[in-house]
């Protein structure tokens, strides 16, 4: 999608694509530039834990206010989304929070994508966002997460990496390893089938090159 902006035309970008793009490059080109999309039974149980996120709305509890399905900007990194829950406390502070439908994973797809929702929230509010959460419903509980220095660079160059991918307009090479069980678009990506074929075209290129070991 692209919008105006005073200084030009945005690229712009889903936050999810930063999620997509962290679990594997080829699902996030199938997902981002190709419109691919299908159903297991993981993104089954994530559209139901989110069933209550979604619908945009606003409660107060005390003094915190807390919006659900908050849209979400940035002009500066060309990231557009919207935040599960947005909680502003009594001092204003936005604290984002992403729910997920099972335990903590090993890897930082999840931060990934809260971290671009508190850059979004600070270039929209002025206001700093230090911390989130991701809710993880498998425990029932929430996980604080830091916003820090560390974190903010790797999403920033996780932004760039996402931008020169859908800008190349290639599918990258699937990863034909465990995380494919658990995709929903194996059958769409078919990595057993494109991983023969690269393998094929690799032994036949070294069978006919003299020079190949």
């Amino acid at each position: 999608m692209n919008l105006a902006a005073e200084d030009g035309e945005v690229e712009w970008i889903a936050i999810s694509a930063l999620q997509h793009w962290s679990y594997c490059p080829r699902q996030c080109a199938l997902i981002h530039l190709e419109q691919a999309w299908d159903d297991n039974v993981h993104t089954l149980r994530g559209d139901a834990v989110h069933a209550t996120v979604d619908v945009p709305g606003s409660t107060v509890d005390g003094s915190t206010r807390c919006e659900r399905a908050l849209p979400l900007w940035s002009r500066r990194l060309g990231l557009s989304g919207r935040a599960d829950i947005v909680e502003f406390r009594a001092d204003g502070m936005p604290y984002p929070i992403e729910y997920k439908h099972g335990h903590r994973r090993p890897a930082e797809h999840d931060e990934l994508q809260l971290a671009a929702q508190a850059l979004c929230l600070e270039e929209m509010t002025g206001l700093a966002v230090p911390l989130g959460a991701i809710y993880h419903h498998g425990s029932r509980r929430r996980r604080e997460v830091a916003i820090d220095a560390a974190l903010r660079a790797r999403t920033e160059a996780a932004v760039a990496a996402v931008r020169e991918l859908l800008m190349s307009g290639h599918l990258p090479p699937p990863s034909f390893d465990a995380r494919c069980e658990a995709c929903s678009l194996r059958d769409l990506c078919q990595p057993e089938a494109v991983s023969a074929c690269e393998q094929q075209a690799r032994t036949r290129a070294e069978l006919f090159d003299p020079d190949a070991d």
